[in-house]
């Protein structure tokens, strides 16, 4: 491992807007008041990379509280510097597997949950890894909380087709849904949020799908 990525690894295990592994399970069901001290609606950002979604967000309304979820802490490391230079109250990021969000969120707590650029594991082999598949779909549901909605914002075409696929062969209810999100009258200040990802895919002219959908 370099010495970039250690000084980061060591740096996070000093923010007070990281949990990492086992540390974290103490706060399931209780996110909100516990670590924000306050009773707002939480919303997950699922394989975060470097966070820029969450805190994008989190800048954008104060009134709820926003958690970035990724594996790789050098990679957490630079939304949660954000976080914490500029004072960021209603911020947070878990450094976990995706696989074992039940062990660290209780029924019902979480409002919303985002989908950013995440990797589309094109094999067919690696299916349930993808995290618009059932496997994933049968763990964020009782997660959320009535009507609670799900985004998936994605660059790949695979993906977004799968995910459209699946939303309705599972029927469930499509919200909001473009396959050129910039040409589209969806691309508001919440969908104009850019992570590094997606600066890169825009350069290539890439389209940039986006899917918004809900278990009821």
């Amino acid at each position: 491992m370099g010495k970039d990525k250690l000084r980061k690894f060591a740096e996070i295990d000093t923010f007070p807007n990281v949990y990492q592994l086992d540390e974290a399970k103490v706060l399931k069901g209780n996110w909100a008041e516990t670590h924000f001290k306050n009773n707002n609606p939480v919303v997950l950002e699922l394989a975060c990379g470097k966070g820029e979604y969450s805190v994008g967000l989190a800048r954008l309304f104060p009134e709820k509280n926003f958690i970035g979820i990724d594996l790789k802490g050098n990679r957490i490391w630079r939304g949660a510097r954000t976080g914490v230079d500029e004072a960021i109250p209603n911020l947070a990021f878990l450094r976990i597997q995706i696989e074992d969000l039940l062990e660290y969120f209780g029924e019902n707590e979480i409002d919303e949950i985002w989908i950013t650029f995440a990797d589309p594991q094109p094999q067919i082999s690696r299916e349930k890894k993808r995290l618009t598949s059932p496997n994933f779909l049968a763990k964020y549901k009782p997660l959320l909380r009535e009507g609670g909605k799900i985004n998936l914002k994605t660059d790949n075409d695979g993906l977004y087709g799968y995910t459209k696929e699946k939303v309705e062969q599972l029927g469930l209810l499509t919200h909001k849904d473009t396959d050129h999100l910039y040409q589209s009258d969806l691309a508001d200040e919440v969908l104009s949020i850019k992570t590094h990802y997606e600066r890169i895919y825009l350069k290539k002219d890439k389209n940039i799908n986006y899917i918004q959908f809900s278990f009821s």
